[in-house]
């Protein structure tokens, strides 16, 4: 008997230790799980195979990411039972068999749960509310990218691309129910994100799958998105001032005379612009360079290279020039390098040097959607880098077709690519827009009117983009059929110089054939003044627009937000992929039907006032907005303080009128006021002015005040302060003291 028990204790004991000490498997192999905390909110999860020594599998370098400080919780190769821990405001349970990790937070509510069955290399996640973000382009319904099965792969020629555009993927999801994930899992295109089946999957290249390191955000309000990414993925910086201008793109140059009959025409119309981008040759018969790759001028149309951009200049304008096909793995931290390695960004940028004297100010990398996802942030990070080389303390700008996470630290501009030119196009991007911003860089936009011209290209549709385009941080004409691109094109009887790469003769480009707009719809002379009123409006809004390069800079959030980053406890916001918010004042809904009359659009609960009338309008309900061809429906919510520029026709024009403090009634209001030289980099040593506005609503009452953290007024200053929807306006004098405008 006595013998009995103590065999029975010996098994139990041996149950107890097999329970204490389960061991980790990944891919039915032992493995290493490491949890370390970024911060209270945010975890980053490492499971690595071992290899025949119990080594676990390193994580390959990459320049994806920064260096962030982070805390080790946990590391082990097996699990005694079930493992529980706290990790800031989160709560950590650890199960072996089969290895399941959860998130809780901080009121035990589940945020999320990842899993790997024994013998698969696929991670399962819990997806049960909208999933947002992986990048741009690619399936969505109505933002969420449930229902569909992600490629990690670039394109610029899928299926979708006539009306989703290019596709840029990134493994960064948001979940609308409180989190954020990014799996930064060495890429390939043979890795898939898979949600399609309740719940999410995400499937790695079986021959590159021995490691997996993903970062796991518990979010409270949406913008901790933004901020919880700063912190792994770096700090977006402030582009120059002129990239919030308006930029018309050309194709085929009939001559050089043509270079300056652009320029001339936005001048003595009064069409603001700030900067003209040149295509090279290639895609089109005559463009500035010699070929793709090349940085020659073609001496047929840029026959003086140096004196055509000096003359640009001396009529205010910034020159851009289009490079194409960047060498397989591009790589490189900095711009120092073997000259045996061709691969390396700082030889590619050398290639670049010989052009720089005449005067570039910014640059177009088209294509690079061979390249790995390292090698594409390389050539983002080659453009800053190279232009900050040539130019030591003036901001860098550069506009791609392609991208990864991280590209926003090196600007970030991103353009969708080259979709067709048609209404169900138009209403698709602004979803696209919108996942782009949440999960790639807060800079995107798009060829207004789309790239490929199709029968639905008419003057109509380039005005109902042109609008939807002012409300977008790349604001930018461009597009096959380019006088048609031109704010005054319509109404020249002609599409412009035939594009021979295109077709086969020139005759196949006329009028009325091969998709292009019918005769009678060159004749349209409502296009050039609507375009006017809203390139216009771009440049009254520059301080506004400003302010939200200043607020990405700080936590990353973008200029263009889905309804439900601003409003995520409202249940009608999370759908809603055809409007937006521009900041957190201004509400945007693009017009994308043909011949409109109105415009159905939500309005969150509040007071809400109609930008062009300033009707008042009750939330939390879906109304319906007259609209006519020059109406592109805005609203701006009570408490808003908006700053109004007067109307310039480049964004370093002085001018004398002041500029004006738009308050919306209604309820309490604050707002910071960013300026800086926009040029230079010394925004970043502190060389900043900021002016706080406080509205007071029930006292009828601004305080105008200066932020003590930073630089001081050099001179007094005049402000017109507007009250909406009153239009009592009183002129007030600021002298970088407190004062107060009582209405």
């Amino acid at each position: 008997m006595k013998y009995c028990k103590i065999v029975t204790l010996l098994f139990t004991s041996f149950l107890a230790c097999s329970a204490l000490a389960q061991q980790i498997q990944y891919k039915g192999q032992p493995a290493e799980l490491t949890i370390t905390q970024v911060s209270d909110q945010t975890l980053e999860i490492q499971l690595a195979s071992l290899d025949e020594n119990g080594k676990a599998t390193p994580v390959p370098s990459s320049e994806i990411l920064i260096d962030y400080p982070k805390k080790q919780l946990w590391k082990g190769k097996s699990i005694s039972g079930a493992k529980k821990f706290t990790a800031g405001n989160l709560t950590v349970e650890l199960k072996s068999k089969p290895l399941t990790i959860s998130i809780r937070d901080k009121n035990g509510k589940r945020i999320q749960e990842f899993s790997w069955e024994n013998d698969s290399p696929d991670m399962s996640f819990k997806t049960d509310a909208p999933v947002y973000g992986l990048g741009e382009g690619g399936a969505q319904n109505h933002l969420d990218r449930r229902g569909f099965l992600h490629p990690m792969k670039d394109g610029n020629a899928s299926f979708e691309r006539a009306t989703h555009g290019a596709y840029i993927a990134v493994p960064m999801l948001v979940g609308a129910d409180g989190w954020s994930l990014f799996v930064q899992h060495p890429m390939s295109r043979r890795n898939m994100i898979d949600l399609r089946n309740g719940k999410g999957l995400f499937q790695p290249d079986q021959e590159n799958s021995d490691i997996f390191k993903i970062i796991i955000t518990a979010w409270d309000d949406p913008k901790d998105i933004f901020t919880e990414y700063q912190k792994i993925s770096g700090t977006t910086p402030m582009p120059p001032k002129w990239a919030w201008g308006y930029m018309q793109s050309h194709r085929t140059l009939s001559g050089v005379d043509e270079i300056e009959w652009v320029a001339r025409n936005f001048r003595e119309r009064n069409l603001p612009v700030d900067a003209l981008i040149y295509l090279g040759t290639g895609f089109t018969p005559t463009g500035w360079n010699t070929g793709h790759g090349s940085f020659e001028f073609n001496s047929v149309i840029f026959d003086k290279p140096n004196e055509i951009v000096d003359n640009l200049k001396k009529q205010d304008f910034k020159v851009v020039l289009h490079t194409y096909g960047p060498p397989r793995g591009l790589h490189g931290s900095t711009l120092d390098y073997n000259p045996t390695d061709s691969t390396h960004i700082g030889a590619y940028w050398n290639q670049h040097v010989p052009i720089l004297d005449s005067g570039i100010d910014g640059w177009w990398p088209d294509g690079g959607e061979g390249l790995s996802s390292e090698s594409r942030l390389a050539r983002h990070r080659m453009y800053w880098l190279g232009s900050l080389d040539q130019k030591p303390n003036t901001r860098p700008w550069s506009l791609h077709r392609t991208g990864y996470s991280g590209a926003h630290r090196y600007g970030g501009w991103i353009w969708s690519g080259d979709p067709d030119c048609t209404w169900e196009t138009l209403k698709t991007h602004i979803g696209i827009g919108l996942n782009h911003s949440l999960s790639l860089s807060p800079y995107w936009g798009s060829d207004i009117a789309g790239f490929v011209p199709t029968d639905e290209l008419t003057g109509e549709l380039y005005v109902r983009w042109f609008q939807f385009a002012a409300f977008t941080p790349s604001f930018r004409g461009h597009g096959r059929a380019w006088h048609l691109r031109l704010p005054w094109g319509w109404n020249q009887g002609d599409i412009g110089p035939p594009e021979s790469s295109i077709f086969d003769s020139e005759d196949k480009q006329s009028v009325g054939k091969g998709g292009y707009p019918y005769p009678d719809e060159l004749r349209n002379g409502l296009v050039e003044p609507i375009t006017r009123q809203f390139l216009q409006l771009r440049y009254q809004l520059l301080s506004y627009n400003y302010n939200l390069s200043w607020e990405a800079h700080e936590t990353n959030i973008p200029p263009m937000r889905a309804m439900w980053l601003q409003y995520p406890n409202d249940p009608n916001t999370a759908g809603l992929s055809e409007q937006y918010m521009w900041g957190k004042d201004m509400l945007v809904a693009p017009v994308y039907t043909k011949g409109a009359t109105e415009r159905k659009l939500y309005l969150p609960e509040g007071i809400w006032y109609d930008f062009w009338t300033s009707e008042l309008q009750t939330g939390g309900k879906e109304i319906s907005r007259q609209v006519d061809l020059a109406t592109l429906p805005l609203y701006v919510r009570a408490g808003a303080i908006i700053p109004f520029d007067p109307i310039r026709q480049f964004t370093a024009q002085v001018v004398d009128e002041p500029m004006t403090l738009k308050i919306y009634k209604g309820a309490d209001g604050n707002y910071t006021l960013y300026e800086d030289d926009g040029i230079s980099l010394d925004y970043t040593k502190g060389e900043i002015k900021q002016t706080q506005l406080h509205w007071n609503d029930s006292e009828k009452t601004l305080v105008i005040e200066p932020d003590t953290t930073s630089k001081q007024l050099d001179s007094p200053r005049t402000f017109e302060v507007q009250l909406l929807p009153d239009d009592v306006t009183k002129m007030v004098t600021y002298t970088g003291k407190k004062i107060e405008v009582k209405f």
